[in-house]
């Protein structure tokens, strides 16, 4: 019998949304100092939206990185150094936030072996992360009808997380 994969869930903007006030009830001067936040997920599948919030919550992904181009197709402003996302589960419930602490643009070639490990994910190697994003974005991009190339403009990120209290860093 074949794996059937689990649809993912929209996130929960209203739930994502009484997270965001119990975090900025306990910190609101971060929150004054960078009040826009995003309600997303990891990844494009349950599994891996699932797998990779695993990482985050386990501590070792601090980074992440995303195609400049899903931003513009996604509707979604590129993230600045200091502005917060809110992760969500497969099923779209809310399990952290995470605060931008250093973002960067560059190609596939630009990733450095630093950068791989942070990401936390596989074996924590540049050939990994190199090997694993590719076959990423190539499908995600076919998803919606275009070529991914090693040109594309990637956003580089570190985060790290700044809620719930037992997840934070």
């Amino acid at each position: 019998m074949a794996d059937v994969e689990i649809p993912l869930s929209t996130p929960d903007l209203s739930a994502g949304a009484a997270f965001w006030g119990d975090y900025s009830a306990a910190h609101p001067d971060i929150v004054r100092t960078c009040p826009e936040y995003t309600v997303e997920h990891f990844g494009n599948s349950a599994r891996l939206a699932d797998a990779l919030l695993h990482e985050v919550t386990h501590g070792v992904k601090r980074a992440t990185a995303e195609l400049a181009a899903q931003y513009a197709v996604d509707e979604d402003p590129l993230p600045r150094v200091g502005s917060h996302w809110i992760a969500c589960d497969s099923t779209g419930v809310p399990r952290i936030i995470m605060r931008s602490i250093e973002l960067r643009l560059g190609t596939f070639d630009s990733v450095d072996d630093a950068f791989a490990f942070d990401e936390g994910e596989d074996d924590r190697t540049l050939a990994s992360w190199r090997r694993e994003h590719a076959k990423y974005w190539t499908s995600t991009c076919a998803a919606r009808g275009v070529a991914w190339s090693e040109d594309d403009e990637i956003v580089f990120e570190r985060f790290r997380v700044v809620w719930p209290p037992e997840f934070a860093d």
